[in-house]
């Protein structure tokens, strides 16, 4: 037990931590090793270009679709059960997928997973909460936890590139058939049940709501931030969010909704999912300009080019593991702030790039950009879970994966649309006259499709397209850039002035804003406290301390 009455959490608790690690290594390593099986399987398979995109996307639009779904349903019929049942479905579906005969019948194994996926990740943080009551153990818990997304990107390139040596394609989704298996083995020794007593019937409207506001809304940012704004995937997008609107109202409506949506009007609670969806949404756009810079700016490989990425990820999960020990000392608000200014920096530095730089300032820069993000996803995680009542982490975790997805796509679909303007925009009128009419107009397409065109091309030819395409892409990378950095900034200020009064991990907080929710249903500081949400966070002692990480 701790001095303020939270028990700690034992050796059972930390071997149950990794077992719940291992489904998360597991959805990180999928995305990243069919990168480099979706040449090989399409080959095997006959997949055309429109069938390769959905083998890729669908698994991503089944996850968004279905995250709050399982989070709200792992509350309602138990955590572990639905991890397990997840796990199951998993390897099945691993198993579908390693040995499919058709894109078809690939397509399907990947829509199976997807469903799949979504139930373990809200599953595990939610059973990560239940485990570690203690605020200090919980931080690290959380932050071990987060690290396995940077250890599987770490890991999958490599690990598929050998597989890829020696085995076929399939081989890739069998990783995850012995995981899944040692999950259900030792997951119901070591994890423990928690479900929501009190909780009603699931509304089978609401979760058609949820997955029609959801995946349309997802598919459409991903295709407007591929082919722009043509009329299908702008309707799509468009039909989404009034879905979306809908599902509002009912869940509003009902008595025992599937999400709870006055969890917003907490203030911790959406400061800490608005710079999770921030993060996410510039860290998925640097990371494709940053591969993109590598191939066509610099001309390296794409196994050059991942491998340009692994001292990021080396230096987030270094990050991952020292950032709850200073939290402990420094409030939260400040390390995360600190984090903020950290990137802020270094993406101000990408702004002086230019297409002569090289390599070296970029993946430094990206490794200081890991280093100081990884606070904002571990503590920011840790406090969007911590907030809410027990019987709703799972929904919370649902909703912190979902800002994940969601940020990651809109990036592409915002930034990274902005970018490719100004790249069509300065690529425009410099190309040389000696370049053949087709290769010119994939370069003022874009700089992937310049690329492509230069291989076809006598050396001197291709030298002098390459070129003006290096020189516009490095000023969309300097455009993408300078918007990103104002817009982390100023998520940076306001979340360090809201959550600046959180005392650091495990500390008691001043009895001004750990005092009972007044009548009016107000907080501190005019913030509004839903019912079972309580701002006293981590006071020592009381039950939302055994709840709220920071």
């Amino acid at each position: 037990m701790t001095a303020g009455g939270a028990p700690k959490a034992g050796r059972k608790e930390w071997i149950g931590l990794g077992i719940l690690a291992l489904p998360t290594l597991l959805v990180a390593l999928d995305v990243f090793v069919l990168l480099l099986a979706l040449p090989h399987l399409s080959a095997d398979l006959g997949a055309d270009s429109t069938q390769q995109l959905w083998i890729m996307d669908i698994y991503g639009f089944m996850v968004a679709g279905f995250l709050v779904t399982m989070g709200t349903l792992g509350d309602r019929i138990g955590r572990r059960k639905l991890l397990l049942i997840g796990s199951a479905a998993f390897g099945a579906a691993s198993l579908m997928a390693a040995f499919a005969t058709s894109p078809g019948m690939l397509i399907t194994a990947r829509v199976l997973l997807g469903i799949a996926g979504a139930a373990l990740t809200p599953s595990t943080l939610a059973l990560i909460t239940t485990m570690f009551q203690d605020a200090k153990q919980r931080t690290v818990a959380i932050s071990l936890w987060a690290s396995c997304f940077t250890i599987g990107a770490i890991v999958g390139p490599l690990l598929g590139g050998v597989m890829l040596e020696y085995f076929w394609w399939g081989s890739l989704f069998l990783i995850g058939v012995p995981v899944m298996v040692l999950i259900l083995i030792v997951g119901p020794r070591v994890l423990p049940e928690f479900k929501n007593p009190g909780a009603g019937r699931l509304d089978p409207a609401s979760v058609l709501l949820s997955l029609g506001s959801t995946v349309p809304v997802i598919f459409g940012v991903k295709e407007i931030a591929r082919d722009g704004f043509e009329a299908l995937p702008t309707a799509v997008l468009v039909a989404g969010l009034v879905v979306g609107v809908l599902f509002v109202q009912r869940q509003r409506r009902l008595s025992d909704p599937l999400l709870d949506v006055r969890l917003f009007t907490h203030v911790r609670f959406t400061a800490a999912l608005l710079s999770l969806l921030a993060y996410s949404l510039i860290g998925g756009v640097v990371m494709l300009f940053m591969t993109q810079y590598f191939q066509a700016a610099q001309g390296m490989s794409p196994f050059k080019a991942g491998l340009g990425m692994l001292p990021g990820m080396a230096a987030a999960t270094v990050s991952f593991a020292v950032c709850p020990i200073i939290a402990r000392k420094v409030r939260p608000a400040y390390v995360i702030g600190a984090g903020i200014a950290g990137v802020t920096a270094v993406l101000l530095t990408f702004t002086q790039l230019d297409a002569g730089s090289g390599t070296a300032v970029l993946v430094a820069g990206f490794a200081v950009f890991s280093f100081c993000g990884a606070p904002i996803v571990a503590l920011g995680t840790n406090m969007v879970v911590g907030t809410v009542p027990a019987e709703k982490a799972g929904s919370a975790g649902a909703l912190s994966q979902m800002s994940n997805e969601f940020g990651a796509a809109f990036g592409v679909a915002t930034l990274g649309t902005l970018g490719l303007a100004v790249y069509r925009d300065d690529i425009a009128g410099t190309l040389p006259a000696g370049v053949p009419e087709s290769a010119a107009d994939a370069a003022r397409d874009s700089v992937a499709g310049a690329a492509a065109a230069a291989d076809t091309l006598p050396g001197p030819v291709a030298e002098s397209l390459l070129e003006p395409v290096r020189v516009a892409f490095t000023g969309g990378l300097h455009t993408v850039a300078a918007v990103s950095a104002v817009l982390i900034a100023v998520v940076g200020v306001f979340f360090v002035v809201l959550m600046r009064h959180i005392p650091p991990v495990g500390q008691e907080e001043p009895a001004a804003e750990t005092g009972t929710a007044p009548e009016d249903g107000t907080g501190p500081e005019g913030e509004t406290a839903p019912e079972g949400v309580s701002e006293a966070g981590n006071a020592a002692g009381s039950e939302p301390a055994q709840k709220a990480g920071v």
